[in-house]
């Protein structure tokens, strides 16, 4: 029964590819194993040096706080909090997004202010409710004074006079998150194996496209492509956060916020810019009432997440093992409040 249920549901999908409208707009392709930039080759030694600047909390004023300390790779990039804890116990008005496949993203930060995780790098460690380092000459300092990543910097920027450069340190981290995919059971299904997935995942699917949810959350990414107003159908009640009017003061731009990627959205909670929803469920009853004017049944919202578990993919448990850090010399910064 399970197998014939399958079956039909695949030949809505076949026939809806050749007759309907933009499925191919609907229908993800599946992720690629790394998000490559011509301005920024991913090499070994790059990816061996990033991965050390992603661990390193020497590179936070406090020198307590590391990119992984908010984007925790070992949960899914996701520290799981409301917002992220900074610089003597500050937080921020912005829930902290997962690194994972956000290479792949067409922006970055929930207003789009940064092209490219490269850019994005730099956006935490200068911040000063972040890691609150005071300039960018400051943290060359602190890697300068250790000749282990002097050497790392050399090795991953060959040829060039001077390798240990803010811009070399964003260069690192970005090609190290750039290899941060995490393929599932969709990535197997969109590739043909009819198999990866069970017919109530199916349906699922089969929810999200009826629901009209693939408008905002397309392409490899399943979101991550475009930018749209919170509340397009429905007013999005109390917030304060005007999203990327806050970077081009448009008014146009008012409540305009990267639409976030779904995959791994059942290991990323709580939910939306400022962290508000805790439980999936109630992120896509919200997500059907303010987005698409409609109001899920449970029926439909318990189908739309047997299809969300689809996008979980595994971690790449080798690749985002912490790594042994260069040692501090008697020359290196110490920590300051």
């Amino acid at each position: 029964m399970k197998k014939i249920m399958v079956t039909a549901m695949l030949s809505a999908v076949s026939a809806f590819a050749q007759h309907g409208p933009g499925m191919m707009r609907m229908m993800p392709s599946p992720i690629a194993m790394e998000f490559p930039s011509g301005a920024n080759p991913i090499t070994p030694a790059k990816i061996d040096l990033g991965r050390m600047l992603y661990f390193d909390a020497r590179l936070s004023k406090s020198q307590t706080i590391s990119c992984n300390s908010c984007h925790p790779l070992g949960n899914y990039g996701a520290d799981g909090k409301r917002v992220s804890t900074g610089q003597g116990g500050q937080q921020g008005n912005r829930n902290s997004p997962t690194v994972y496949n956000a290479a792949a993203h067409f922006v970055q930060f929930w207003d789009g202010r940064a092209a490219d995780v490269e850019a994005q790098a730099k956006g935490p460690v200068l911040n000063p409710v972040e890691m609150a380092m005071p300039s960018g000459d400051s943290v060359v300092r602190v890697l300068k004074s250790m000749p282990g990543y002097v050497a790392a910097f050399q090795l991953a920027f060959p040829g060039e006079s001077d390798a240990v450069t803010f811009d070399n340190m964003a260069k690192a981290i970005g090609v190290f998150e750039r290899k941060l995919s995490t393929p599932s059971r969709w990535d197997k299904f969109v590739a043909g194996d009819h198999s990866a997935i069970t017919a109530e995942e199916m349906r699922g699917w089969m929810t999200v496209r009826h629901a009209g949810c693939t408008t905002c959350h397309s392409g490899s990414t399943v979101g991550g492509t475009s930018f749209q107003k919170l509340g397009a159908s429905v007013p999005w009640p109390g917030t304060s956060d005007q999203g990327r009017y806050e970077v081009t003061k448009a008014d146009t731009d008012r409540l305009i916020f990267k639409v976030p990627s779904l995959r791994n959205v059942e290991k990323t909670g709580p939910y939306f810019h400022d962290g508000r929803v805790g439980l999936l469920e109630e992120a896509v009853r919200l997500m059907g009432k303010h987005q698409l004017g409609i109001d899920l049944q449970d029926a439909e919202v318990q189908s739309i997440i047997a299809w969300l578990h689809t996008l979980t993919g595994p971690l790449p448990t080798g690749y985002i093992n912490p790594p042994k850090l260069p040692a501090s010399t008697p020359q290196t910064p110490g920590p300051s409040e």
